[in-house]
């Protein structure tokens, strides 16, 4: 049984439990083995492996960098690297069943660490439509911006508007790379270039 940085990624499993055991033990030559969700249903999961319709995490998405990060990281920073990643997106089960991390937990890393950010209010109108941000006008009696266009709405916004009124009026926020995630990203082109890609 492998449980090897099991506080990094899975100190809410109940090591006695047999089912768990089971699964930490597929992963016993691993240099840790992968996140697992306290919602995943063990036994058919387990099941799902033992006929061949499952798949473990390849060994090698289970391997720390120098950074003390996985290339499950490194598929995150990419994602957030689209400007299309906010905090109501849903995270791909792929983080989870193909990159074993928790991905929740590792974009909390990422900006601790200083890879990424989340954006301001102001920085984030771009996720807003454009009925949206005439909405956030009019309540505050604003005039004169019925027939803009997105773009134009957005800089009237940052014209006519501060931070501390905007933020209250809408809760999403976009992510951002810093020079730091940008470099990471980077510098491990091949955890990227293996991933299969679609346009996001």
């Amino acid at each position: 049984m492998n449980t090897t940085n099991i506080d990094k990624q899975n100190s809410h499993l109940d090591l006695k439990n047999k089912d768990v055991q089971n699964v930490l033990s597929l992963y016993q030559d691993y240099a840790e083995a992968p996140y697992i969700s306290p919602n995943r249903d063990l036994e058919e999961w387990l099941n799902s492996v033992s006929i061949g319709s499952g798949n473990t995490v390849p060994k090698r998405n289970m391997i720390r960098f120098e950074e003390d990060i996985l290339p499950g990281h490194l598929i995150l920073l990419w994602r957030i690297n689209f400007g299309t990643f906010t905090n109501t997106s849903v995270f791909p089960k792929y983080f989870e069943y193909d990159y074993g991390i928790n991905a929740k937990q590792a974009l909390d890393e990422v900006q601790q660490m200083g890879y990424a950010k989340e954006l301001s209010a102001t920085d984030s109108l771009t996720h807003l439509n454009a009925a949206q941000l005439k909405a956030i006008f009019k309540q505050f009696g604003l005039t004169g911006y019925s027939k803009l266009n997105k773009t134009e709405l957005m800089e009237l916004a940052k014209e006519q508007l501060t931070e501390e009124q905007l933020a209250p009026y809408f809760k999403i926020r976009g992510y951002q790379l810093t020079p730091a995630g940008e470099e990471l990203l980077a510098k491990y082109p091949e955890v990227i270039d293996r991933h299969p890609k679609k346009k996001y």
